[in-house]
C-alpha cells in the first residue's frame, strides 16, 4: 500500500496528472465549493482565540491535495478576519512531489506573497514548537495498513508475495498472492488488547479479515510531539473501534477508488488508483491520551460544519436575488454533499488538544449541538 501510494515515480500520489477532482477517482469537500473550507476558517480563527491570540498563530495542514482547502481558508481569513491573518503561518506537510508542485501553484496565483506559506518535512519542525493547530482532510484513511485474520483462534497477518504458481486458492491475479503468516510484530496484538476487543471470543467468526493502521499512530505520535500548545483536528471517514471492529464488518474496510467507482481488490491498476482504509478514531484518541493529547470532542462532519453555520448558507441561497436558476441550484446540491448522511456527512471529525491550562472545559463553535 505504501508503494503504490507513495512509490516517489510510479506511486498513485507522486505521478502526475494528479487524478483527485471530478475528472479524477475520487473528490474531497473543498471540491464542492469554498464553503468547506470558509467553515473550517471560522473554527482555526476560533481556535487562535481560545489561545490568546498568538504571534504567530501556526497552521499546519498534513497532506494537502490540490492546495484548495490552502486557498480558500487563507482567502476567506485574510477578509474576514485581517488581525488573525496577520499572526498567520502556514505550513503544508506534502510527502508528493506532484502535489506539492500543484499547492505551490495554486497558492501563487491565489494568495500571492500575501501570507508565508511553507513546504516544511517533519524533520524541518522542531519538537514542541508550534503554537496553532495541525489539521487534515481525508488524509490517515491513506495511511498504510496491516491486514490480519482471524485462523483457529490465533491472529495472522496478510503478506503478498509475487505469484510464482497460477495454480493454487490463494491467487489473487497473475502477478500476486496472499499469504498468512505469523504477525510482522507483536503491536498488532497489542493493538487490540489496548482497544479491548477480543477477536477470539465466539461472536467473531474464522477468517475474520480486518485492517490495523499502525502508521496512524506513530503519525499522531509525530503531531504530538510537533506541538507545544493548540489544537489537532481530523476529518475523515471511519468509525469508532467499537463499530469498526463489528463482527459483521468480517471483510474488513479496504476500498479503492478508480475513476469514481469502488471495489475492494488492491492487486489491480497498480499505481493507478486510490487505496484507503477506514479511519480507527477510538484508537487515534486513546494515543493521544497517551501522548498527553485531552480529547476536546468527537462529532459527525455534517454536525460539525452546521454549527459552523452551514445551516445560515442554505437559507440564504433563496433569498439572494439576482441569481441564475441553475447556480443557486448547483450550489444548493453542493452544500446538501456536504452534510449527507450517506457520504461526507457521515465523516468523523476529532479535535484534541495540548498544553491549554484551564480550569473550564474548552467550548468550540464546531463541537456545539446545531440548531436542525
Amino acid at each position: 500500500m505504501s508503494w503504490v501510494l507513495y512509490h516517489p515515480q510510479q506511486g498513485y500520489y507522486a505521478t502526475p496528472p494528479t487524478r483527485i477532482g471530478a475528472s479524477g477517482d475520487f473528490f474531497t469537500a473543498p471540491h464542492l465549493g469554498k464553503d468547506f473550507g470558509e467553515l473550517l476558517a471560522e473554527q482555526l480563527v476560533e481556535m487562535w482565540e481560545v489561545l490568546h491570540q498568538p504571534q504567530p498563530f501556526t497552521l499546519v495542514e498534513m497532506g494537502a491535495g490540490q492546495g484548495i482547502l490552502a486557498a480558500d481558508i487563507l482567502q476567506y481569513i485574510q477578509q474576514r478576519y485581517p488581525h488573525c491573518f496577520n499572526a498567520v503561518d502556514y505550513i503544508i506537510i506534502e510527502k508528493s512531489a506532484a502535489l506539492k508542485a500543484e499547492q505551490q501553484q495554486k497558492l501563487s496565483d491565489q494568495i500571492g506573497s500575501s501570507v508565508s506559506v511553507r513546504w516544511c518535512e517533519w524533520d524541518d519542525i522542531p519538537n514542541d514548537s508550534i503554537t496553532g493547530c495541525f489539521f487534515s482532510n481525508e488524509l490517515v484513511d491513506a495511511l498504510p495498513v496491516h491486514q490480519v485474520v482471524v485462523r483457529n483462534r490465533q491472529l495472522r497477518e496478510i503478506y503478498v508475495s509475487l505469484n510464482t504458481h497460477s495454480e493454487g486458492n490463494n491467487s489473487i491475479n497473475a502477478y500476486f498472492t496472499e499469504i498468512e503468516a505469523d504477525l510482522s510484530t507483536p503491536q498488532l496484538q497489542t493493538y487490540f488488547e489496548t482497544l479491548k476487543i477480543d477477536l477470539f471470543s465466539d461472536i467473531y467468526s474464522d477468517g475474520y479479515r480486518t485492517e490495523i493502521n499502525l502508521a496512524a499512530l506513530d503519525w499522531m505520535t509525530t503531531v504530538t510531539n510537533k506541538l507545544q500548545q493548540g489544537f489537532v483536528l481530523t476529518i475523515d471517514y471511519g468509525y469508532s473501534a467499537e463499530r469498526y471492529y463489528s463482527p459483521t464488518r468480517a471483510s474488513g474496510t479496504l476500498q479503492c477508488y478508480y475513476q469514481h467507482r469502488h471495489h475492494n481488490n488492491p492487486y489491480i491498476h497498480i499505481g493507478q488508483q486510490d487505496i484507503t482504509a477506514h479511519v480507527d478514531f477510538t484508537a487515534l484518541e486513546k494515543q493521544g491520551e497517551l501522548l498527553g493529547l485531552e480529547v476536546i470532542g468527537f462529532t459527525q462532519q455534517a454536525l460539525f460544519l452546521m454549527a459552523l453555520g452551514l445551516g445560515d448558507r442554505i437559507a440564504a441561497i433563496s433569498q439572494t436575488q439576482g441569481q441564475n436558476l441553475s447556480e443557486v441550484l448547483r450550489r444548493r446540491e453542493a452544500l446538501h454533499s456536504l452534510i449527507n448522511p450517506m457520504g461526507l456527512g457521515n465523516f468523523g471529525v476529532l479535535i484534541q488538544s495540548k498544553g491549554l491550562a484551564t480550569e473550564n472545559p474548552i467550548q468550540l463553535k464546531g463541537l456545539t449541538i446545531p440548531t436542525l
